[in-house]
């Protein structure tokens, strides 16, 4: 990844993270340093006592190699647990939620209007009431999955911006 992409994501992850703590209305823990790797995530316990984590990452970025390389990030929920766990956090809750996971693919541009979005869809699904997710603020697809939920959302224009690439490296 270049340097550029390295602090983009960082803003952004760092941007994001803060924001969606204070939406939350709940105690949100951001662990791992945003300015370094992937590594950084923000968890939660909801209200039947499991934890829940949010990771911020990019997808494709540019780097010294392929420096047209799409710059795409990727809002993962409860996916990949990792390094999830503390102490204290396991003390309070009752696990990992295992019960749902969510992947949404973004354009840098459009990961912060996402946010209401998201803070939606987390309490959405924890108070079982799909009519509670606000409307997205970009147009995006599923991506339907061999089996399981629809769990795996695109907007449109960083699924446009991923074929292009693919198409790109076709002709190479």
């Amino acid at each position: 990844m270049t340097p550029e992409a390295k602090r983009i994501i960082s803003e952004l992850r760092h941007d994001f993270y803060s924001l969606f703590s204070a939406a939350m209305k709940v105690p949100v823990r951001v662990t791992g340093n945003s300015s370094v790797g992937d590594f950084s995530i923000a968890s939660w316990i909801d209200q039947r006592h499991r934890l829940n984590y949010l990771r911020v990452y990019a997808y494709t970025a540019p780097d010294e190699l392929i420096p047209k390389r799409p710059f795409i990030l990727r809002l993962a929920i409860n996916k990949g647990v990792g390094r999830v766990m503390t102490t204290r956090q396991v003390q309070e809750c009752r696990g990992v939620n295992h019960g749902w996971d969510f992947e949404l693919t973004v354009l840098p541009e459009e990961i912060l209007d996402f946010l209401p979005w998201i803070v939606s869809l987390v309490k959405a699904y924890e108070k079982g009431s799909p009519s509670l997710v606000q409307e997205p603020p970009h147009p995006f697809d599923f991506k339907v999955p061999n089996v399981g939920l629809l769990n795996d959302a695109w907007t449109q224009k960083a699924w446009l911006l991923s074929d292009y690439r693919h198409e790109d490296q076709k002709g190479a």
